[in-house]
């Protein structure tokens, strides 16, 4: 009687399912950058780095300082020329 599209349609509006997610909202790169890099000794490298490291990855660990995981592994992966760890 009905499609497999149709009643597939409908109950996915019955159940409220959502087949794209939202994107995320926009960071506020420099102000999270400004926080993070408040106690560094090298503010404006720590800035460049973290900032960089924000855009690619869409993220700023809290505090300033440690708490990399909570971004996840883009943020971990990032090196600089030097082999270390890129982002603060």
């Amino acid at each position: 009687m009905f499609s497999d599209a149709f009643c597939t349609s409908l109950a996915l509006q019955i159940f409220g399912v959502q087949l794209t997610a939202d994107p995320p909202s926009p960071l506020n790169c420099t102000a999270a950058c400004d926080y993070r890099c408040s106690e560094s000794s090298h503010p404006n490298g720590c800035k460049r780095a973290c900032g960089t490291c924000c855009i690619r990855c869409n993220c700023v660990p809290p505090g300033t300082s440690g708490n990399q995981q909570a971004c996840g592994v883009c943020y971990a992966r990032q090196k600089g020329p030097d082999g270390n760890p890129k982002c603060p």
